[in-house]
């Protein structure tokens, strides 16, 4: 009897040996065979190009100049998750973002003399594609690591940084995205989150010092929070999760913090202010004043010596409503002539930017640009930033388009 299933087509065959090759591949591999599919289609040549770990810079992937991420073709497609279309002396040169669901990698180029539909369809599933084989790959293979950073890496934030999530997750309702500097000598600042059953999980500490010990009580601290998280735990009892975690293994040591969680399909936020500056809410474009603010805990690691139990703030947000959570480090980072940052600038540029309608990863990529370059790209104090999201009635700010460019 014959087989009734047609004949794979030539593009069918060369991505059926990718995925094949995926399981095995090296990410250094990557824009051979991205280069291999483009030039057997007759859709020209490709460049895969990351962003590096401060998102200053797209770097090929093998051997070619960076290029800059603001200023740039290349950059515009990242920045806005959109395909961008250009002319050089040899014909078109098309720049495809690359995300692995809302969390932006980097961009895929293509040199062509002719950009049709079935081209335009082809590369954005190959720019997907070799989104989720990078991201496959970044956690068991070094290259990536090599290829996205500028200057050695201290040891505290290298063992930090192994313990952070992807800088962004995201729903169709809510998006929680976080950066953090200074990138290659973090000392005790940090961030998780997660979504699990409808529920968005946040966590932002920032350790006491900036030393070894600093990084240790910071990834005690989360690592206590996601052990706590998945085995059901409540918000009061995984704050004593993470207090009887430090007093036991680090007891000279604690933390502040932010533990949140976020009931995506209502709106309905909860969270526990452990000795930490208090969150700002964003909503219509200004601030809504002491909306979040209540009296906080004692900072973790700390909780059991007062003998009270950790209270449990709530609040309903609207749709639309942006969330900030931050360490002392962003609105303490002194300029040259000692002016401080300030809260009042911080919110202020989140609020341009909500006006502007930046999306958020990329609201807070040039927030945290400016605050380095308010204190001349040397911080004194770590600077973490959480931007959360809320939208329950249309697609979140990280729009389709961005998602691999799969629209």
């Amino acid at each position: 009897m014959a087989d009734p299933t047609p004949p794979l087509s030539p593009a069918e065959l060369l991505l059926e040996r990718f995925l094949a090759s995926g399981r095995t591949l090296d990410p250094k591999d990557v824009p051979a065979i991205a280069q291999q599919y483009t030039r057997a289609l007759g859709i020209g040549s490709s460049t895969v190009y990351l962003a590096d770990i401060q998102q200053h810079r797209l770097v090929p992937i093998d051997d070619g100049p960076a290029l800059p991420i603001d200023g740039t073709s290349a950059g515009w497609a990242f920045r806005t998750g959109s395909l961008r279309v250009t002319e050089d002396d040899t014909g078109l040169v098309a720049w495809f973002p690359m995300a692995d669901g809302a969390e932006r990698l980097g961009v895929l180029c293509l040199s062509t003399t002719d950009l049709n539909r079935e081209a335009l369809h082809r590369c954005r599933l190959l720019a997907a594609l070799l989104a989720m084989v990078i991201t496959s790959k970044r956690d068991t293979s070094d290259s990536y690591a090599l290829g996205t950073r500028a200057e050695p890496m201290s040891l505290p934030a290298e063992m930090l940084r192994a313990f952070l999530p992807p800088r962004t997750v995201c729903t169709h309702r809510v998006v929680s995205t976080a950066v953090l500097e200074p990138a290659y000598d973090l000392g005790g600042d940090a961030f998780d989150h997660s979504l699990a059953s409808g529920v968005l999980h946040a966590t932002v500490l920032d350790a006491m010092g900036h030393d070894l010990a600093s990084g240790l009580t910071a990834a005690v601290a989360l690592a206590a929070c996601r052990n706590a998280r998945r085995n059901g735990a409540d918000l009061p009892d995984l704050a004593a999760t993470i207090d009887d975690s430090l007093q036991h293994w680090l007891p000279d040591r604690f933390a502040t913090g932010i533990l949140l969680r976020l009931d995506v399909a209502a709106g309905a936020l909860h969270w526990i202010n452990c000795g930490h500056p208090q969150p700002l809410l964003i909503r219509d474009q200004q601030v809504v004043g002491d909306a979040l603010a209540h009296t906080s805990e004692p900072p973790l690691g700390l909780g059991t010596f007062s003998g009270v139990p950790r209270t449990v703030q709530s609040c309903r947000l609207q749709p639309g409503d942006r969330l900030l959570v931050y360490t002392d480090g962003v609105t303490e980072a002194r300029g040259a002539g000692g002016e401080l940052f300030g809260l009042d600038r911080f919110t202020d540029f989140v609020i341009r930017a909500t006006a502007a309608g930046e999306e958020t990863p990329e609201a807070l990529r040039r927030l945290i640009h400016a605050i380095l370059e308010h204190q001349n790209n040397t911080l004194s104090d770590d600077a973490t930033i959480m931007m959360i999201e809320w939208q329950p009635a249309a697609l979140s700010t990280v729009s389709l388009p961005s998602v691999g460019g799969l629209a």
